[in-house]
């Protein structure tokens, strides 16, 4: 129940999801390095959190690790913080502060101290949606945000149509055709027609900061 709720919530804020129920699953797909955040409970059945989460640094992967758990022991979550998870939640917690947390994980993986995502001409303000340029200030639509958000986070770097896709959707959604044009189309025509540039043959990237 609880991970529904979680995966409705993070559908509704913008975020493609992947769900997973148990620690070998996890450690599984967690392999493929295409995941910007994982959210971990310790609980997890066949393989508990920890033990994900160690075998995950231990391949030297630093994929920002939000920690979930019920336990009251500090112990569980000590020893999380010091296996290399970046932030943790104690169950029940409110959604709002799960949401602000990623956040916050996400812009220090990014190297951004602002609480805005920005390359210098574009900003976006991941809690709201609004994207400024110039004098232009707008409301992205979830799926224009989700791509703008991801572009943001690296920019200066080409992200191709596959790994905006997976930006975009999760495991369980159709991609639809498309849906990338359509969507980089939008936010040209929000923020400027050279807000997002293509590299012919390669993908689309954000100008590198200023």
């Amino acid at each position: 129940m609880i991970a529904a709720a979680v995966e409705l919530a993070l559908r509704d804020a913008a975020y493609a999801v992947d769900h997973v129920a148990d620690g070998e699953t996890a450690d599984r797909v967690l392999r493929d390095g295409q995941h910007q955040v994982v959210l971990l409970d310790l609980g997890l059945p066949r393989r508990d959190g920890l033990s994900v989460l160690q075998r995950l640094r231990d391949r030297g992967d630093h994929v920002p690790v939000l920690l979930i758990t019920a336990r009251d022991a500090p112990a569980d979550r000590v020893r999380g913080l010091d296996l290399g998870a970046d932030d943790y939640l104690v169950k029940p917690f409110d959604m709002d502060e799960l949401l602000a947390r990623m956040r916050a994980v996400l812009r220090r993986q990014s190297g951004q101290a602002s609480a805005d995502l920005s390359n210098g001409d574009i900003s976006l303000d991941p809690a709201t949606r609004l994207a400024r340029r110039g004098d232009v200030s707008v409301i992205l639509t979830a799926r224009e945000f989700a791509l703008l958000h991801a572009l943001l986070l690296r920019p200066g770097t080409i992200l191709t149509r596959a790994q905006l896709e997976d930006r975009l959707y999760g495991w369980n959604e159709e991609v639809e055709s498309s849906a990338v044009d359509f969507l980089i189309h939008g936010v040209r025509k929000k923020l400027g027609a050279d807000a997002i540039k293509n590299i012919r043959g390669a993908g689309w990237m954000v100008a590198r900061p200023r």
